[in-house]
């Protein structure tokens, strides 16, 4: 068997949870034949709370329906494999553990090799999942694909690796390098450019402003125009100036406010302990710039429109780091992605 077919399979499965499964991992899982190759049920994450992978997939065996609507006993006697992106999981949390429903239907649906993508960081299992299922005398591979298995959860892996969220930083800037004017409202985005920034608020557990961005926009910060859950809503303002009429207190979402401590490592920290594993910045050109100059972020998506000069206003913040991962054009717009986890350069 090709490991790697299966694998990029249980890729494409798990990113089916992308906007639900948060703070859990995304994770999918296949069942095929050893011998034959043949795939007998998928699963994935749908969305937190809910069964995970394994469980999804080992539970649709002898029910697969086919193109003709009719259930097929998929139940062979074959010997098979287990295919999953990241570690079975070895604890109680909102699920039973996975690991052990492996071990428990292992003879009943005659899997004999587990392949694994990535080990799951996470303390409460961190290799406990593999060496459980060793332990009942199954075959286990590991590091299949390990690079994009890892890449997918990077924000899980952030968490559990580094103790702090994802930090994610986005901002919009005119032709001449400037984000705005102190005394006029200037547009600068576009209509799709604006729903892509929904899809960074859908793949991040929370979204982040200061208080001068709340006040001036007094924006709501929800998702409105992607599917998926809406963020939670970070606000630092150490000055206690944004009133609790703002938008950003609406009832839709929860709002955390950091007042008294506002040092990035002190909000990364106490986010972490809150189990949130990722964060977008929308902030205006002051906390981006102090962002920035600590060093602690991962990604930047930089919006340019090519055809809007200011010639004057709020400079746009300078960034220090990153080779240029992908270059999109949005209408006129280009969107311009930094990654310190990716190294290729697309021209």
């Amino acid at each position: 068997m090709d490991y790697e077919i299966y694998i990029r399979r249980c890729l494409e499965l798990a990113k089916a949870g992308e906007y639900y499964v948060a703070p859990n991992p995304m994770v999918g899982a296949v069942l095929a034949e050893s011998t034959t190759g043949r795939v007998v049920a998928e699963g994935w994450h749908h969305r937190f709370g809910e069964a995970h992978a394994e469980v999804d997939c080992l539970s649709k065996v002898g029910t697969i329906v086919n193109h003709a609507g009719m259930k097929c006993d998929n139940n062979t006697s074959l010997p098979k494999t287990l295919f999953v992106n990241l570690e079975p999981c070895s604890h109680w949390g909102k699920t039973p553990p996975c690991a052990d429903l492996i071990i428990r239907r292992r003879e009943e649906l005659k899997i004999e090799r587990v392949v694994v993508g990535s080990l799951d960081p996470n303390p409460e299992v961190a290799g406990r999942g593999v060496r459980r299922l060793q332990e009942a005398g199954i075959e286990v591979v590991t590091g299949v694909l390990e690079k994009e298995c890892r890449y997918l959860n990077r924000r899980f892996m952030c968490l559990h690796e580094e103790h702090r969220p994802y930090v994610v930083l986005k901002w919009a800037q005119t032709a001449d390098g400037y984000i705005g004017s102190p005394d006029r409202r200037v547009v600068i985005s576009n209509s799709v450019s604006k729903q892509i920034v929904h899809k960074m608020r859908a793949e991040n557990m929370a979204i982040m402003v200061g208080a001068n961005t709340a006040l001036t926009d007094n924006p709501k910060l929800l998702n409105t125009h992607w599917s998926g859950r809406n963020p939670i809503r970070v606000l630092l303002d150490h000055r206690h100036r944004v009133p609790e009429s703002y938008n950003i207190f609406s009832g839709e979402s929860e709002t955390i406010v950091y007042s008294d401590d506002t040092r990035w490592e002190y909000v990364l920290s106490d986010l972490a302990s809150r189990g949130i594993h990722s964060v977008l910045v929308e902030g205006g050109a002051t906390v981006l710039n102090n962002i920035l100059e600590t060093g602690i972020y991962d990604e930047v998506h930089v919006e340019v429109n090519p055809n809007l000069y200011l010639n004057d206003g709020i400079k746009a913040p300078a960034l220090q780091f990153g080779a240029l991962f992908e270059r999109t054009k949005i209408l006129k717009n280009t969107l311009y992605t930094y990654e310190k986890h990716k190294n290729a350069i697309v021209n």
